[in-house]
């Protein structure tokens, strides 16, 4: 049953963004040499270290994990994964190969809709749900060379009725299918990070993944003249619990901050890449941590990519998981509710860890 502070009239309101032009719209623009000085950026993107030997985002078998001779070495390889590097791929999720392939293509074709196709379903002024971008907070900041597609899948009463329901079909119907059968992935994932941290048993885990919210986001990062002067997706961590992306096409763009140096993710035809939030940062005390990550462009390629964000209910509240505080291992971070947790995070730029770190205790400080 639906808690009715979760029910609001027209959906549930998350945040709220600038609105801003569409960068694919501008790219169509015949003659384009230089990047608008929005766009540009200073920034030292740390591309000599794309060209040395890398080392690549550890791999988790689902099916293994599930497996009851397999389980516990594969749960140890998650755990592993998810403490040392907070990001891995995962292979024998169970979805479909045909359901991921329509997925794909569709999204390719819901982006080269025509312009006044997309107004209809633009963000309305202070809301981030629909076309644009995310964490724009004033009118000076340098924007991300991007356009996204963002909106709430998971539970349906929480969705934007102008929204999911008005797209075109059949995107409309592959959308419901993939993102119902990918929060169910989730859930299945959360649940074993409980097994492998022993919170299994704890309600606030438990409630977790009984429960878990999903907000989608399509992004789709055009060919830019000058690659080196812009970003595509801004250095951030993901400011929810558990991230499920799945990339479109053979480009990669993604890259993890690993020991202090971006590292390239080359992404596993049909894997989903998966990654930790600061939701399951705070709920694991920090055992698990979420890792800062950005998308780069090309000159010559688009780039489109589909990530479903799951977090706990919105009426709840987050914070460490009782079972894992002790004398030697006191609570690190707050305790707040889902709300002023999101009403925070939308209320800033994108930038690293900063917004977790505002909710961490300080040494004299009392939880």
């Amino acid at each position: 049953m639906a808690s009715e502070s979760e029910l609001p009239a027209a959906g549930m309101s998350i945040g709220s963004s600038l609105l801003v032009p569409s960068v694919q719209e501008l790219v169509k623009q015949q003659g384009l040499a230089t990047v608008p000085p929005r766009y540009a950026r200073l920034d030292d993107q740390d591309v000599a270290s794309l060209h040395q030997q890398q080392p690549q985002l550890p791999v988790i078998d689902l099916q293994s994990l599930l497996d009851p001779e397999s389980m516990d070495s594969e749960l140890a390889k998650l755990h592993s994964a998810c403490k040392d590097w907070g990001f891995f791929q995962l292979v024998n999720h169970g979805i479909s190969s045909g359901l991921l392939e329509e997925m794909k293509a569709q999204v390719q074709e819901f982006f080269n809709l025509p312009m006044e196709e997309k107004k209809k379903l633009w963000q309305f002024p202070g809301e981030v749900e629909g076309f644009g971008q995310t964490f724009v907070v004033s009118e000076e900041q340098k924007l991300d060379w991007s356009d996204i597609f963002y909106l709430v899948t998971q539970p349906p009463y929480l969705r934007k009725p102008h929204l999911l329901p008005n797209l075109p079909l059949p995107f409309r119907d592959t959308v419901e299918q993939y993102s119902l059968e990918v929060k169910n992935l989730a859930s299945t994932i959360l649940k074993h990070v409980g097994k492998a941290l022993k919170i299994e048993g704890d309600e606030e885990m438990k409630d977790f993944y009984e429960n878990v919210r999903q907000t989608m986001r399509m992004n789709y990062y055009p060919p830019c003249p000058q690659p080196e002067r812009v970003m595509g997706l801004t250095p951030h961590s993901d400011g929810t619990g558990l991230t499920v992306l799945l990339q479109v096409g053979q480009v990669d763009g993604l890259q993890i901050k690993k020991d202090g140096r971006w590292v390239p993710v080359k992404a596993i035809p049909n894997a989903f890449v998966v990654n930790v939030g600061d939701i399951l940062e705070i709920i694991t005390n920090g055992a698990y941590r979420s890792i800062e990550h950005r998308a780069l462009v090309n000159s010559d390629k688009e780039r489109l990519s589909i990530a479903c964000f799951h977090s706990p209910r919105y009426d709840g509240e987050t914070g460490p998981a009782a079972s894992l505080i002790t004398k030697e291992t006191p609570a690190l971070f707050k305790v707040v509710t889902i709300r002023e947790f999101y009403n925070g995070l939308f209320s800033r730029q994108l930038d690293g860890k900063a917004y977790i770190d505002t909710l961490k205790i300080q040494h004299n400080e009392k939880p």
